[in-house]
């Protein structure tokens, strides 16, 4: 990396870190722009330049949430199924304890629930995220372009995960510990997967 492109990180993730400073004191809808630019000691351009909706110096995920499922499936393994990589990752994630499937922290997921532009904004999130993974489904099983088939699996993978997001938000704020929450998630991931196996286990196998 050379020194203007890590300059640049370098400044993205003070924006980054001033902003979650702030929401997390002062709560999300209370904060403006002007606030983080004055935190990071930045100009207001600078701020959106990085971050053009204010939203995402919030949830600041955004590449990696969206792209999370159709990069793991189009590197699955010889042999795996989407299914069967999906199902691999995620648990490695629980494992992890990863924030991109909601390990935020009580404060955090409280500064999200607690504003409905952050809420609008986390579907987002996941809608883009299911459209990426049937573009990568379509494309690994080589389907036609009016075939609904990727779509329709895609809702469907999608949907686990983002109902298991929400159930990790829905512990944390109930303050259970990571520990307890991970096992509990797994144990819903292993039966989610499971009742998606009789249709999906033979799709998209490399």
């Amino acid at each position: 990396m050379g020194l203007r492109e890590m300059k640049k990180q370098q400044t993205r993730q003070n924006i980054s870190d001033q902003a979650t400073r702030l929401f997390l004191r002062h709560g999300f809808d209370r904060v403006t722009i002007a606030d983080v630019a004055a935190a990071a000691q930045v100009a207001k351009m600078t701020v959106t330049n990085y971050f053009p909706r204010k939203e995402d110096l919030a949830l600041d995920l955004h590449e990696e949430f969206v792209g999370l499922l159709g990069r793991t499936v189009a590197g699955r393994a010889p042999g795996e199924s989407a299914l069967a990589a999906l199902r691999r990752a995620f648990l490695d994630a629980v494992h992890r304890h990863d924030p991109v499937i909601g390990f935020s922290g009580p404060d955090f997921a409280r500064m999200i629930t607690e504003s409905p532009a952050l809420v609008s904004r986390l579907r987002e999130f996941h809608e883009e995220r299911e459209d990426a993974l049937a573009a990568v489904l379509a494309r690994e099983t080589a389907a036609a372009p009016d075939d609904p088939l990727p779509r329709l699996v895609a809702a469907q993978l999608g949907a686990v995960h983002r109902v298991l997001f929400q159930e990790t938000l829905r512990r944390t704020l109930d303050n259970e510990p990571p520990d307890q929450i991970a096992a509990v998630l797994a144990k819903s991931a292993r039966t989610a997967f499971d009742l998606l196996a009789p249709s999906l286990n033979d799709y998209a196998v490399r």
